[in-house]
């Protein structure tokens, strides 16, 4: 497959997975917002999702503005319409790796998101009926990825993609929600934000089926780090990284899988030998980190490797 192709698919599958993690977490967080009983800030999601700016600091609290910022926002480069436009213009490239349904999937996501009664919605109506339509729209682009797209070289370069940035979303949530606690003690005891945290990434029912005990920061921690069944853990992305890159493995590209092979491999150590209590006293902060630092690392020996520095 030629680089150019497999960075198109690459890039295809981050930027919707991106807008999944950007939805799910304005739509918690506008529930929070709307119920909680201490101050809210909506400052967490826009330092993960957008970064401070002067821009995002005349925001403020404003729910509305926020989420019109992190969705219809033009002038926000990570706003779902923009990497949803970046999205279909990597599939347009690559129209004839990717099936027609695929394609007309995207396409419809891309005109959803763009027409102008979505950031009017966003801006009258209930912004959480609004996220619903755009969460089933990428909910209709992973079911049609799994049932229509080959088995092949093209499938897993977007499951790395994928999975890439979901398990880098999940360390950015995890390390802003956790440092959060440091600036206030009380959230450690609060079991609505430990709810809303595990909301936001797609595991609460998962931890009230695995966890007795209530609410705890410990096991909040190991679910999203150390789980192996939760398909949004970091161990859990890493684990379907390394699995998929195993299929590009030939014998015209040895030196280059060896090396990016090792990578993978020693981030997958790092985390599988790692429990609550070596995190916890190696700090959490440094640990989540190296994390992200090596996932960075596998994605920029990705581009050296296998795209032509794209």
């Amino acid at each position: 497959m030629l680089s150019r192709v497999a960075a198109s698919l690459y890039w295809l599958s981050r930027y919707v997975e991106r807008s999944d993690g950007i939805l799910r977490m304005l739509k918690i967080n506008y529930a929070s917002s709307q119920d909680t009983v201490q101050e809210f800030t909506w400052e967490p999601v826009i330092r993960i999702f957008s970064g401070r700016g002067e821009e995002t600091e005349k925001l403020g609290n404003d729910s509305r503005a926020v989420i019109r910022h992190m969705v219809t926002g033009k002038n926000n480069p990570n706003s779902i319409l923009n990497i949803i436009t970046l999205a279909r213009e990597n599939a347009r490239g690559v129209q004839e790796h990717i099936t027609k349904d695929l394609w007309q999937c995207l396409n419809e996501y891309y005109h959803t998101v763009k027409d102008g009664k979505i950031d009017n919605a966003l801006r009258r109506d209930d912004p959480i009926s609004v996220l619903d339509i755009l969460i089933k729209q990428v909910m209709l682009y992973y079911g049609t990825v799994e049932i229509t797209m080959e088995r092949g070289e093209g499938r897993s370069y977007m499951n790395i993609g994928k999975y890439l940035e979901r398990g880098i979303q999940s360390v950015d949530i995890l390390d802003t929600k956790f440092g959060s606690i440091d600036d206030n003690p009380d959230l450690l005891m609060d079991t609505t934000y430990w709810k809303h945290l595990l909301q936001s990434l797609g595991g609460y029912e998962i931890y009230l089926k695995t966890y007795r005990e209530g609410f705890e920061a410990e096991n909040v921690l190991e679910q999203v780090v150390l789980n192996n069944d939760f398909p949004r853990s970091v161990i859990y992305s890493v684990n379907h990284i390394q699995l998929y890159f195993e299929r590009l493995k030939n014998d015209s590209n040895m030196d280059n899988y060896r090396e990016l092979s090792f990578y993978i491999g020693r981030l997958q150590s790092h985390i599988k030998y790692s429990s609550v209590k070596t995190i916890k006293d190696e700090g959490l902060h440094l640990f989540l980190t190296q994390i992200r630092s090596q996932l960075f690392g596998i994605g920029d020996a990705l581009n050296n490797h296998y795209f032509a520095n794209s």
